[in-house]
């Protein structure tokens, strides 16, 4: 697998692993075209083909963002790319695909971490492909400008689009890397999985993937004009908004201006949850999303949906009570339609931050889900430093052989369930699809077990 023909031209990438268990990485491959200068707020655009063979060896840049976990890493507008590592040696393979979905909310994150691109997930015998988007102002604003100028009458979900021009591409490229195109799984935590509910729900990315893994986060869209109102603002606050053609001037300016600029609105609005938001646009969201699943009217996905208990139930510094109720709602989506949906809840902690105190919080099954119990990884040392207030006194965990046994779990279940639709493992977990009646779900630790009552975790 030295080179990869691609439809916009020829790749190269590295081989990395251990002998017997190298992984063909390839990164920074661009599935859109650069979104700047005037398309800048326009749908993503196909990339200009090259000649010669392309070397895919090094990340790209990452979405402008105003993330602290970002500071320091190279940003630029020029984001549309991703990453995909494969185990396979030959393009005639056919394995199941997996399309990570960061989190982050709308406004950060990238594709481009150690933990998501990691060799662990990989190594289990799936293709993984990480994706990288516009975000923030750049990604999601909307305005009635925009909307004028757009042939279909609309602006924002930018994100969206982008995320589904990555899709298009991996369906239309994936068999090269030894993928199969009619077996794609979208999974994403937090601001991931809201952009996995989304998707689901999108009559735009029908036919893209056949499965999705939703992990800690619901999302809710906005009316086009509550959007447009929002734009408006940040136009305003720009100083744009007089000028002869306030749109060519607002693409003009740099993206640190326009994050400040949205920073300030999100403040002035007192918008918790931020300023950026899916829209109901009639094109890519035709209802909101809960009244897409509550009408039976979302794509035919096969789906697993869960959260942390300590997400539920705290203490911690991102809590999210009503998230298990959202994840119902998408649940009785799935089944109306007539595909099989399973929920979890996620419940372990490493022995020596449990004696602390510190609960299954935002973010603690990823590791586990890609296969890192190194605590030196960046990941664990962020877990440490969201957990200190909640009892973590030091960052090494405590980790021991049930740290392991979880996460040989979580990944089993996971690629399973990409590769068959089935998070089943004979004889370590016999995990019941979920239905109204039995409200069944999987408790995950060490010793998983099914349990009822997925729909009032909230309420214990």
């Amino acid at each position: 697998m030295d080179v990869i023909k691609t439809e916009t031209g020829d790749i190269s990438g590295m081989v990395m692993g251990e002998p017997g268990k190298e992984v063909h990485v390839f990164r920074g491959i661009p599935y859109a075209a650069p979104p700047i200068g005037d398309l800048r707020w326009k749908p993503p655009q196909p990339v200009v083909p090259w000649s010669g063979v392309r070397e895919c060896i090094s990340y790209s840049q990452i979405a402008p963002q105003a993330s602290i976990i970002a500071r320091g890493l190279p940003q630029n507008e020029d984001c549309l790319y991703l990453n995909i590592l494969t185990p396979v040696e030959r393009e005639t393979d056919k394995l199941a695909v997996m399309v990570w979905l960061h989190g982050g909310g709308y406004d950060q994150g990238n594709g481009n971490s150690n933990l998501c691109n990691g060799l662990n997930l990989p190594g289990e015998g799936v293709v993984l492909v990480n994706v990288n988007t516009r975000l923030g102002p750049l990604g999601c604003i909307a305005h009635p400008l925009i909307s004028r100028e757009a042939e279909n009458g609309v602006s924002g979900n930018y994100l969206f689009l982008d995320i589904i021009a990555a899709l298009q591409w991996i369906k239309k490229n994936i068999h090269g890397f030894g993928g199969d195109p009619e077996n794609i799984t979208i999974f994403g935590e937090s601001g991931g999985s809201a952009k996995v509910i989304n998707l689901i729900a999108s009559p735009l990315s029908k036919g893209l993937f056949q499965r999705a893994i939703g992990e800690s986060g619901g999302c809710r869209g906005i009316t086009l004009e509550e959007a447009e109102n929002r734009g408006e603002r940040v136009f305003v606050e720009l100083g744009v908004d007089k000028e002869i053609n306030p749109l060519a001037a607002a693409r003009v300016i740099s993206p640190e201006d326009i994050i400040s600029a949205t920073q300030k609105v999100t403040e002035e609005l007192k918008l918790p949850m931020g300023l950026w938001d899916s829209v109901v646009d009639g094109r890519f969201l035709p209802e909101k999303p809960i009244d897409i699943f509550t009408n039976g009217k979302s794509n035919v996905v096969q789906c697993v949906m869960g959260a942390n208990l300590g997400e539920i139930t705290g203490p911690g510094m991102i809590l999210m009570p009503d998230v298990t109720q959202t994840y119902v709602n998408v649940l009785k989506g799935i089944n109306k339609v007539g595909a099989e949906s399973y929920a979890y809840i996620f419940d372990h902690v490493p022995a020596g931050w449990r004696k602390n105190g510190v609960p299954s919080c935002h973010g603690m099954e990823l590791p586990y889900v890609f296969g890192d119990t190194d605590y030196r990884g960046e990941f664990w040392s962020l877990l440490f430093w969201g957990n200190k207030e909640y009892g973590a006194e030091s960052e090494d965990p405590g980790f021991t052989n049930a740290d392991t046994q979880v996460k040989n779990l979580m990944m089993d279940m996971w690629t399973g369930f990409a590769k068959t639709g089935n998070p089943n493992l004979k004889g370590r977990v016999e995990w019941s699809t979920w239905d109204e009646k039995s409200d069944q779900y999987l408790y995950i630790t060490e010793s998983p077990e099914v349990r009822s009552g997925f729909s009032k975790v909230a309420q214990k």
